[in-house]
């Protein structure tokens, strides 16, 4: 028996390793990157990402906008490759940087 199997195989949880929404609790493939930073602690050319699906792209772009954070968003697609100088690569969680 394996341990994965206990959690089930819904379409849901099919997305692949590294691409998976950054809103809490969703496992949805990624459709977008929000690139943001924190002014605060971050240098202006900095960029953290968040990925999103296209279920919680609009929750997750307002969120970053409300608290000042938000610089742009991309299509997952346009940016395929290795991260770009400056930016993180993903960690286990999902998230980048």
């Amino acid at each position: 028996m394996n341990l994965f199997d206990l959690a089930g195989s819904s379409a849901d949880t099919a997305a692949a390793p590294g691409a998976v929404c950054s809103r809490k609790a969703c496992r949805g493939a990624a459709q977008w990157q929000l690139l943001w930073n924190n002014p605060k602690i971050h240098t202006p050319e900095r960029r953290k990402i968040w990925l999103a699906c296209g279920e919680h792209r609009a929750w997750l772009e307002d969120y970053l906008q409300t608290r000042g954070l938000w610089k742009e968003t991309l299509a997952l697609a346009e940016t395929a490759g290795p991260p770009a100088e400056g930016m993180a690569p993903l960690d286990p969680s999902g998230r980048i940087g």
